[in-house]
């Protein structure tokens, strides 16, 4: 690709030691993803998707190889400049939702910008536009539990994006919903990728997210065996 790279990925390498021996789950990765991309990363489980997704976002760390974020070195940062990329460059949609249960919808959301000690009443305010923007306008005050599965993931998408991050990382976001809501799902992500002009990374075994987005990966035994450009 001509464009300038957002992230590249240069000789990645991640192994774990078990008592066994050591695993390796990524090997030999090179990669580049331009601003504005919008990319599937497929292949079985076990196949090293998410800990792949994992490493961009600075939740984890490659035992060799780096990634650069606008040329910078990611893994050059440490403690506070760590955490403030992962909070304010990054956001994390997770297969399992991970909301709190005991808080309303809107608590959820506003809890990022809380902890980056917002004020409570901006980012109510905040979390509330979010909110309204992925549809849920209306279950503000709902907890978890009174949602349904595509309300969750929706309660979710809006937590990831409260603090306006360019990249967002997705793990398998349509995973646990019928093919209804995960169509709902897909179709708001695309959406968010043209108003918010956000640089998508999605983990999916969902052929048909996959399909509609820019650029699909294809990571088998650790190693990039497909870059299909869609």
């Amino acid at each position: 690709m001509n464009e300038p790279a957002m992230i590249e990925i240069c000789d990645l390498q991640k192994s774990f030691a078990t008592p066994g021996g050591t695993i390796t789950v990524l090997q030999n990765i090179n990669l580049k993803i331009c601003a504005g991309e919008r990319v599937a990363v497929v292949g079985t489980s076990g196949a090293g998707k998410t800990t792949l997704m994992h490493i961009l976002g600075g939740l984890d760390r490659p035992t060799a190889g780096q990634i650069l974020f606008e040329g910078q070195s990611l893994f050059a940062l440490r403690g506070g400049n760590l955490d403030a990329f992962r909070n304010q460059t990054v956001g994390f949609v997770f297969q399992f939702h991970q909301l709190l249960p005991e808080f309303s919808a809107l608590e959820n959301v506003m809890m990022p910008l809380l902890i980056g000690r917002v004020a409570r009443s901006a980012a109510a305010t905040q979390a509330t536009e979010v909110l309204r923007e992925v549809g849920l306008g209306h279950r503000l005050s709902h907890k978890p539990g009174a949602l349904s599965g595509g309300e969750q993931q929706r309660v979710a998408i809006a937590r990831a994006l409260v603090r306006e991050p360019r990249l967002l990382l997705a793990d398998e976001p349509t995973g646990n919903l019928d093919s209804k809501t995960s169509e709902e799902i897909m179709g708001l992500l695309n959406q968010l990728h043209r108003t918010r002009g956000l640089t998508m990374v999605i983990v999916t075994h969902n052929d048909q997210l996959a399909a509609s987005l820019d650029r699909v990966l294809r990571i088998e035994d650790g190693l990039l065996a497909r870059d299909i450009l869609n």
